[in-house]
This record gives structure tokens, C-alpha cells and sequence, in this order.
């Protein structure tokens, strides 16, 4: 059984900042590709960002390219989202996720394991 447990959303003002985590049970964090998915209320769900397993390479949806950094320490079985200048529009339930597959996705139905979710609010 594998275990993602996110942390670090809350409310922030526009152009603030928020660093979420996401912690991995499990010895095999390693093999996983990590992402973070987010759900507005009233939209579906959408890709925000993906990580390697080695972290050398990274995805960026568009709207958040240059605002979020994603990173992830395989030591310590953690991924992080650095979320700068943050707009209303990133409002949402942020969600981590993990693929066992050498190859990073947008893809939500590729992802095996999912966290429970952190709420970020953005304030205008």
C-alpha cells in the first residue's frame, strides 16, 4: 500500500507564495513519477506539474510555467510544489500523485496512487 500525504496549502493574498509537500510511504519512491494535479470547484480535474524519477526532468502546465518549481529528494520519499506569484485563478485543491512508469505524464488516468488533497486559496 502506498501513502501520499500532502501539506502546506492555505490562503495567501495575490502574488504571495506557498510551498507545498507531498511525503510517500513506501520504499520505492524512487521508481515513481510524481505529480501534482488540482480541481477547481465547478471544474475538472487538471495537470499542474510532473517530475522524473530521478528528478532531472520536469512538465509544466502552461498557465503556471515560471511561477511553480517542482522538486523531490528521493532520500527523504518527498516531492515539493514552490508556487510563486499566485494569481486567484490557482485556487483549488491541489492533489499529489504517483506513476509507476519511467516516462512522466499529463495524463491523470496513468497516475496509480493519489493523496487526499490540500486547499489553496488565493485571495485578489
Amino acid at each position: 500500500q502506498v501513502l501520499l500525504v500532502e501539506s502546506g496549502g492555505g490562503l495567501v493574498q495575490a502574488g504571495g507564495s506557498l510551498g507545498l509537500s507531498c511525503a510517500v510511504s513506501g520504499r520505492t519512491f524512487k521508481n515513481y513519477v510524481m505529480a501534482w494535479f488540482r480541481q477547481a470547484p465547478g471544474k475538472e480535474r487538471e495537470f499542474v506539474s510532473a517530475i522524473s524519477r530521478s528528478g532531472e526532468a520536469t512538465s509544466y502546465q502552461d498557465a503556471v510555467k515560471g511561477r511553480f518549481t517542482i522538486s523531490r529528494d528521493n532520500a527523504k520519499n518527498t516531492v515539493w510544489l514552490q508556487m510563486n506569484n499566485l494569481k486567484p485563478e490557482d485556487t483549488a485543491v491541489y492533489v499529489c500523485a504517483a506513476r509507476e512508469s519511467p516516462y512522466l505524464s499529463r495524463e491523470s488516468y496513468l497516475y496509480n496512487y493519489w493523496g487526499q488533497g490540500t486547499q489553496v486559496t488565493v485571495s485578489s
